[in-house]
């Protein structure tokens, strides 16, 4: 399936992945200055202390209030709103290959990347499932297309999604670049090709959750208040790279300054405020939370878990789940996704080249 065309749209439909909305930055919304932050009607929480030994790989966020969202972003990080969260624990850096081995190993769990799509599967998501051609329906998932077209692509262009992207044959958390390659040498870097299914799923074993949008936010900013990144304000701190981006002219270049073309080891940079590790780019994480590019303008104060249901005006019919943390094909000049109150959403069904996920753990366990 790979090509130097555009990825024909019924290919990526037919095959559970619907990307249009889910890999494109608003390019053509400018962010509006918001309304005041809110003035909090309740005291401010006073950070807790664990309530007990550290579970093995995570850390105690301490839980407080925060002013969530940022007024340089894009539309759906507005308006600035303060958000009180309660403790609770969060693996100190993403789920691994090697911990995700052991999930499957323990459980015969199966991704749905490496599973062979039906036609039944596409029921409701495009007009007539008996138009999609026999050779589309094979296990694979969505990887980087560096053969796209680049005479026509724009980074404003509806299509640009099926250029830059591609569906892959074979291409699953095992073999993130496709069926010839291998995740042997990366077992302490972050699984990818995980659906927001699959992560609920190893949560489920490991008695865990997924983070609310809320708390991984107040996670990220690891005590830090109102900044850009986990560290502050600069990208790049006296001259050094603290996150694994896309460094160059997207997507004409990527120079790897930070020593990184594509995922790197879990723990390779510094850690922020409150112990963890890649919060800020390497890979995309999924959230408990539906998506809704409103849903700022109506969240509670205390303890928000997102909207009742998604809804993406991009893609109206098609549910979306929060993702964050931006990943290693962010760049200054393009997708700033790895800002701390950066937005992205994904289909739930769709594992992607660099999105991983980490695990949380309420007070009460």
């Amino acid at each position: 399936m790979k090509s130097t065309t555009l990825v024909p749209l019924i290919t990526l439909v037919a095959c559970g992945l619907i990307v249009a909305a889910a890999f494109a930055p608003p390019w053509s919304r400018k962010a509006t200055p918001p309304d005041p932050v809110s003035v909090a009607p309740n005291p401010e929480p006073v950070p807790q202390e664990a309530p007990g030994p550290v579970p093995e790989g995570m850390v105690w966020i301490p839980g407080g209030a925060f002013d969530m969202g940022a007024t340089d972003g894009f539309p759906d990080e507005q308006p600035v709103h303060r958000v009180a969260v309660d403790g609770f624990w969060l693996d100190e850096a993403e789920v691994t290959n090697a911990q995700f081995a052991e999930f499957v190993a323990n459980t015969g769990y199966v991704t749905i990347a490496e599973k062979t799509p039906k036609r039944e599967d596409f029921v409701g998501q495009i007009p007539d499932v008996n138009e999609i051609p026999e050779e589309n329906l094979v296990a694979g998932s969505v990887c980087y297309n560096p053969e796209f077209d680049r005479t026509t692509f724009r980074k404003d262009g509806p299509l640009w999604p099926y250029q830059v992207w591609q569906y892959v044959k074979g291409a699953n958390w095992r073999h993130p670049a496709g069926p010839d390659s291998s995740i042997e040498e990366k077992q302490a870097h972050p699984v990818v090709h995980v659906s927001h299914e699959d992560a609920v799923a190893y949560c489920r074993w490991a008695k865990k959750r997924l983070p609310t949008e809320a708390e991984w936010e107040f996670a990220a900013r690891g005590g830090l208040s109102r900044q850009s990144f986990p560290w502050g304000k600069e990208l790049k701190p006296e001259g050094k790279w603290r996150l694994n981006i896309w460094q160059g002219n997207f997507p004409e270049e990527n120079t790897a300054d930070d020593g990184f073309l594509a995922t790197a080891p879990v723990r390779q940079f510094s850690p922020n405020g409150y112990g963890l590790y890649g919060v800020s780019g390497n890979v995309w994480e999924w959230c408990a939370d539906f998506y809704r590019p409103d849903y700022y303008e109506m969240s509670p104060r205390d303890n928000p878990t997102g909207p009742e249901a998604s809804f993406d005006p991009n893609e109206p019919g098609v549910i979306k789940r929060i993702q964050r943390g931006g990943s290693f094909m962010c760049s200054d000049n393009y997708c700033t996704g790895y800002r701390v109150s950066a937005r992205m959403k994904g289909e739930p069904t769709t594992g992607t080249f660099h999105c991983g996920f980490r695990c949380a753990l309420s007070s009460g366990k």
